[in-house]
């Protein structure tokens, strides 16, 4: 998925990465809890770019409409990953590990799942 989102786009994937499934009563009052009803278009807005993008989808069962993520947040780190790769380095993912791995940016834990990773795909081949 080399489409990336905007910020506010991103923070309603994040609630529908953490919670599943919301209305969009229940997204606003998570992302602007303070506010009343006046940024009610504003959501209706963004889920509707969201949807045609192809990232969430609407439940128009009930009469309250639910939405949910159809891409899952590795899906779409992952893309934005490749992306990057593509743009900064030629597709190599080799320099953002390594610079990962020497600003101490990676846990032993996660090296060592990596490591795994590796050794599986390796064994695969």
């Amino acid at each position: 998925m080399k489409q990336q989102l905007a910020n506010a786009e991103l923070a309603i994937m994040n609630l529908l990465w953490q919670e599943e499934n919301l209305t969009a009563r229940q997204i606003r009052e998570k992302l602007y809890p303070d506010s009343n009803k006046a940024q009610h278009g504003t959501v209706q807005r963004l889920l509707q770019r969201l949807e045609e993008k192809g990232f969430i989808q609407r439940d128009r069962s009930l009469s309250v409409h639910i939405f949910a993520a159809v891409i899952s947040r590795h899906a779409y780190a992952g893309g934005q990953l490749e992306a990057l790769a593509s743009e900064l380095t030629s597709g190599s993912f080799a320099p953002l590990i390594t610079h990962l791995v020497e600003k101490n940016k990676i846990t032993p834990e996660e090296i060592n799942k990596i490591r795994s990773i590796l050794d599986q795909q390796e064994q695969s081949a």
